[in-house]
């Protein structure tokens, strides 16, 4: 299938991730009120739905499949605006204001927040256990799957910081060629020869020599497959520092699942 930009065509990318993997509409809520600087018990909803109706359709671009919660949430903040914005019932003047249409929304954000923070608390426990009670010179690990990748960075992070670069780089006027082995595949080995040898390299120098919006696309795609595959993590080294990217171990992902990668890219 193929779409106009900028006056051309441009071939849409059959390949998709689905962000159910890595975040819920509820971790999109919390990024938009931390964002923001919003009072969790104040949420200005008109606002919000805005903000967050934009991210499905920025997620969207860049071919991330929306999962149906996001699209219920999307319908509840609708919901929830339409109420803040009828008239007040004026035969209920005297009487006590009714429940706020936000206090359902906001127990479900308090609720989540604090497992999410309770979970966090396991986990760097169980990290700490592991480094008191550690073997000498243990063989590298796979990433378990109960394991984060996204330590202190959520799916949204990475999408406001792509956002940006992209922002950089509007669609050009003219037409430019594309390599033919522009594959997620390809991407992938791309970003794993710049992590050989380095501790980390920056989220955003993944994307320096590209200058093609269709290239930063599938190079992002190839990164979130490289953290559903468990060779990749990215993470912040200090509060609101840059977004570093790393190695999360030393082997290489299975090629089948490479080939998978390859084959939903190419669409066949």
């Amino acid at each position: 299938m193929d779409r106009q930009v900028d006056g051309y065509q441009q071939t849409e990318l059959p390949y998709q991730v689905r962000i159910e993997n890595f975040e819920g509409p509820l971790d999109l809520l919390l990024h938009l009120i931390k964002k923001n600087e919003i009072n969790i018990y104040d949420i200005p909803i008109a606002m919000i739905a805005q903000q967050y109706l934009e991210y499905i359709e920025a997620m969207k671009e860049l071919n991330l499949t929306v999962a149906g919660e996001f699209l219920v949430m999307a319908a509840t903040l609708l919901q929830i605006k339409s109420k803040m914005l009828l008239p007040a019932d004026e035969t209920a003047e005297d009487e006590e204001d009714g429940p706020d249409p936000r206090e359902e929304l906001v127990r479900r954000l308090l609720e989540y927040k604090a497992y999410k923070e309770a979970a966090r608390q396991l986990d760097g426990q169980e990290k700490m256990w592991r480094e008191i009670f550690s073997r000498e010179q243990p063989p590298p690990e796979p990433v378990e799957a109960d394991e984060t990748l996204l330590n202190n960075v959520t799916l949204f992070d990475l999408v406001d910081a792509l956002q940006s670069i992209m922002d950089r780089n509007p669609g050009k006027k003219l037409i430019e060629i594309i390599p033919d082995n522009l594959t997620v595949r390809e991407r992938m080995n791309v970003i794993l020869e710049m992590l050989e040898g380095k501790e980390s390299v920056s989220f955003v120098s993944l994307f320096e020599s590209s200058c093609h919006r269709l290239v930063i696309i599938v190079t992002f795609l190839a990164m979130l497959e490289l953290i559903r595959l468990r060779v990749a993590r990215v993470f912040q080294a200090e509060t609101f520092g840059p977004i570093l990217v790393s190695r999360a171990f030393s082997l290489v992902p299975d090629p089948a699942e490479l080939d998978d990668s390859d084959s939903e890219w190419r669409g066949t």
